[in-house]
């Protein structure tokens, strides 16, 4: 089975993809892919867009990775790892549970400065967007979403093997690299993935986040998967997580992570995208005996600089809140065929040539 060009993780213009039937036509040159890219970051009439493609579903720096035995990591991070599983009491659900269901809303939103209210209200230069999402997962790496937000909807999955997303402007893609969970489900709401992804985290200290002392936890992704990420134009250089668990709760509290490509096409300067996303996470309550985060803020900022660019540096910012409204384990009915790719990204087809951008 081969893939379609894969999803990146940068935002893509409508009117470029638009005519194309999702990948066949969808091999732009490098050229046009800068120029769309960057009109469409600082292009306020591109707003919703670039939300949806930054905000509606990241993807997580590494893959859920089995536990190492406890003298392969470090005796600290270990310590973080059992308060936390030990506050959430995540512990019992080892086993017994199958599938995780849950559903939400989010406000999205451009701003001028980061740290608004909670409404978005403050500091919002564009139109508040809000809309809700569903989501499915299977332990421990089948997960669907579907995210509607101001008419648009932009829908995520993977089956174990692929991740791909679809959205209204650019159709069906797979992304690039090892299979990776859904940011949101790390974000609080499924404990038993942030105890394991976290289990091989290196310990970075102690910090103070929001008048909460917190330990600190590292996580980078691997070389091989940034290779498998990057191509001859375009490289990921890092892609780092950081984890914060409250001292006094053992709680993940916030949640950072930060990506950074060089592009540079044939003839000219690079120019390097950093796209960075800091979550607060809090509003814990409990689902049958374990908790589970129902709320929080996202701020997300891309950084684009180069020694070619005559603007200089380039920065734009942009907000979410989320709640959860429900969730549920072991949900009935909930199968494999749930988590099936969709036609386009199964199709075998000889004359589809893997893109990695």
């Amino acid at each position: 089975m081969s893939r379609l060009a894969p999803l990146s993780e940068e935002p893509i213009n409508e009117e470029e993809d638009n005519s194309n039937n999702c990948s066949k036509k969808g091999h732009k040159s490098w050229k046009n892919w800068l120029k769309s890219h960057f009109s469409l970051v600082f292009n306020k009439k591109s707003d919703l867009k670039i939300l949806l493609s930054v905000l509606g579903c990241p993807l997580f720096p590494v893959s859920v990775l089995p536990k190492l035995p406890i003298n392969q990591v470090s005796s600290s991070a270990q310590y973080i790892i059992q308060h936390f599983t030990a506050a959430t009491g995540c512990r019992k659900l080892e086993g017994r549970v199958k599938n995780i269901f849950a559903t939400g809303k989010v406000a999205m939103a451009m701003v001028d400065e980061p740290g608004g209210s909670p409404g978005l209200a403050a500091g919002a230069t564009g139109d508040l967007q809000k809309g809700c999402f569903v989501m499915w997962q299977m332990v421990p790496n089948k997960w669907l979403i579907e995210l509607v937000v101001s008419g648009h909807k932009v829908v995520a999955g993977s089956d174990g093997n692929v991740a791909w997303r679809h959205t209204p402007w650019l159709g069906a893609h797979a992304a690039k690299g090892c299979v990776r969970p859904l940011r949101r489900t790390l974000q609080g709401l499924d404990p038993m993935a942030i105890s394991t992804v976290f289990s091989t985290a290196q310990y970075m200290g102690e910090k103070c986040i929001s008048g909460t002392d917190c330990f600190a936890l590292k996580l980078s992704a691997e070389l091989a998967d940034l290779a498998d990420r990057s191509d001859s134009t375009a490289e990921m250089i890092k892609h780092v997580v950081f984890g914060y668990f409250s001292q006094r709760s053992g709680l993940l509290v916030y949640l950072e992570d930060s990506y950074l490509t060089r592009i540079q096409s044939p003839g000219s300067y690079p120019t390097y995208w950093e796209t960075s996303i800091a979550s607060k996470i809090n509003d814990y309550r409990t689902v049958e005996g374990v908790m589970i985060a129902h709320g929080g803020q996202s701020s997300v900022m891309i950084t684009r600089f180069g020694d070619n660019l005559k603007s200089g540096l380039s920065i734009t910012r942009m907000e979410e809140t989320w709640s959860i409204d429900d969730l549920a384990f072991n949900v009935e009915g909930l199968s494999m065929d749930c988590f099936i790719p969709p036609k386009e990204v199964q199709k075998d087809d000889p004359e589809e040539k893997l893109d990695w951008s």
